[in-house]
């Protein structure tokens, strides 16, 4: 057993760190409202199989026989041939690869890494026991109870990155907690990464949506770490998520993406987005081998690019409601699927990524138990990161403030869950028992006393009042307690200190691309 300290993501007191052992830490807020300290989340039992091992042998070979006999689509000229001069074969845009070339190229995905962000503090390791959750990411609407339903905009998203920075059981970004529209799309890449690296200094995400926002989300990352050219290839400092376009295709940004980031050693997320009777065939083992098929041609293309350059699985099948066509979450499909894909990662040795996600319209008992029940399969079923951990809803159209603080709550509850339980001798408190004997009660033992602050998780949201002193209290709802809770912990938000002359290299840099004009669009 190991014990440290580090600092704070406030800067504030030094949280104490230990490795085999449980220990919980505060962060108390300048209020009441007080949270678990930033740290390393890790998983200590396995994940849960799904499949027998000889099911599981199933799916990867039909999902071989799928990219051998059917093939992708690769739709980026420059992609194609590279994978090509790899041994594939083409056949117009359809690239069909030999299973010897796919488990070759994908054996030097490395297992873990570490995901470096603007301050080291905010470090974490991907794969392995480690589990990572993000706020959000990409609703183009926004909500709260004061606004209502609106339009992505930049105050929002301001205000969501601030949220995301302020809440420890959110490790890192996962892109736009909300697309902040009404920056033009030429240079809102610019501007949204700025706010990201000056609001917040948690690792982030850049969208692959042409190679040169690519090269200027990674320039400004730079700047925001000071460290040179060299020194960022050996340290993956952004991820990014690449979506198949299902079924069986792989676009051009897409393929750019890849092709921009594993060059530069940079984290490339691969999730094919297959909807099970829509995307994919309507069955789970149907629709996971499309989903693996697509996943596993993404993976080969980013060692092409860079044998080592660091890749995680990203698994988010899901079915859609068969009497509207829309999206479901949160269902016993989606998690069956999120359970079997992190199975499959493993198989692979790579890392995984899952999601917290759910199709509620309102912040009530569908967000609450579909969240609930997304976030205990992506857990169980051995997420390295939980992506839109916090902030979603309506099925990925809405980003919103009260549900960003029910969801902050549920990941701490799950932080807290996900520490060992301590079986040490004064854990077994065997004397205190001995003091108190038969028919007395622990509160006054300094067994107790020693731990009253730590001994259990303290949630935010939840109310643990009798009813009585409930109703004296005006009997708020959850959705009353988010709602002032957002306000309140949106008012202690502080942005990181950045040096001032970092920070002007930042903005010479962002004044130097608006001037260019940023990226061409097509409106």
């Amino acid at each position: 057993m190991t014990t440290g300290t580090t600092p704070d993501d406030a800067g504030g007191e030094p949280r104490r760190r230990r490795t085999g052992g449980r220990q919980r830490t505060r962060a108390a807020a300048k209020g009441n409202l007080e949270q678990v300290g930033f740290q390393q989340v890790r998983r200590p039992f396995e994940a849960t199989k799904v499949v027998s091992e000889d099911e599981l042998e199933a799916i990867h070979e039909a999902s071989l026989v799928v990219l051998r006999d059917i093939g992708i689509d690769f739709l980026d000229d420059t992609a194609r041939q590279m994978v090509v001069d790899a041994g594939a074969t083409a056949d117009g845009e359809r690239v069909r690869f030999d299973p010897e070339m796919v488990t070759e190229l994908i054996s030097t995905c490395p297992r873990e890494f570490t995901m470096h962000a603007p301050n080291p503090a905010h470090n974490v390791q991907i794969g392995g026991d480690n589990v990572v959750f993000t706020a959000v990411a990409s609703p183009p609407n926004v909500s709260d109870t004061a606004g209502g339903r609106r339009a992505g905009n930049r105050e929002d998203f301001r205000n969501l990155v601030r949220l995301t920075q302020h809440f420890n059981a959110i490790h890192m970004h996962a892109g736009y907690p909300v697309e902040p529209a009404d920056i033009h799309a030429s240079v809102r890449h610019l501007h949204a990464t700025y706010d990201l690296l000056t609001l917040s200094d948690k690792a982030l995400n850049a969208y692959s949506l042409g190679t040169q926002r690519n090269i200027d989300c990674l320039e400004m990352i730079r700047i925001a770490r000071q460290v040179p050219d060299e020194q960022l290839d050996r340290e993956p400092s952004v991820h990014t998520v690449i979506n198949s376009s299902s079924p069986l295709r792989l676009d051009i940004p897409m393929l750019q993406g890849i092709r921009a980031y594993s060059a530069r050693n940079q984290v490339i997320i691969i999730t094919p987005f297959t909807l099970a009777g829509a995307m994919a065939p309507v069955t789970v083992a149907g629709a996971v081998t499309q989903q693996n098929a697509e996943a596993l041609a993404g993976m080969v293309m980013t060692q092409v690019v860079r044998a080592g350059s660091p890749v995680v699985y990203g698994g988010f099948t899901s079915n859609v409601d068969m009497k509207s066509g829309s999206p479901a979450f949160g269902t016993p499909e989606f998690i069956k699927s999120a359970m079997l894909g992190g199975q499959l990662a493993r198989r692979y040795n790579v890392p995984y990524r899952s999601s917290n996600v759910n199709a509620a319209n309102a912040v009530d008992a569908q967000a609450g138990y579909e969240s609930a029940f997304s976030l205990w399969g992506a857990i169980m079923g051995g997420a390295n990161i939980v992506f839109h951990g916090a902030g979603w809803l309506e099925g990925g159209l809405r980003a919103s403030y009260e549900k960003m603080v029910l969801d902050a709550d549920l990941l701490s509850m799950m932080q807290t869950f996900l520490e060992p339980i301590g079986v040490t001798p004064d854990d077994l408190a065997i004397d205190a028992i001995a003091d108190v004997g038969p028919g007395g009660h622990f509160f006054g033992t300094q067994h107790t006393q020693d731990r009253y602050k730590t001994a259990f998780y303290s949630p935010f949201v939840s109310d643990w009042r009798n009813f009585e002193s409930w109703e004296e209290a005006g009997s708020p709802t959850a959705h009353d307690k988010t709602t002032t809770l957002a306000q309140e912990f949106l008012a202690e938000c502080e942005a990181p200190k950045m040096d001032p002359s970092t920070r002007a290299e930042l903005d010479e840099f962002l004044a130097k691309r608006v001037e260019e004009g940023g990226v061409q669009t097509d409106y």
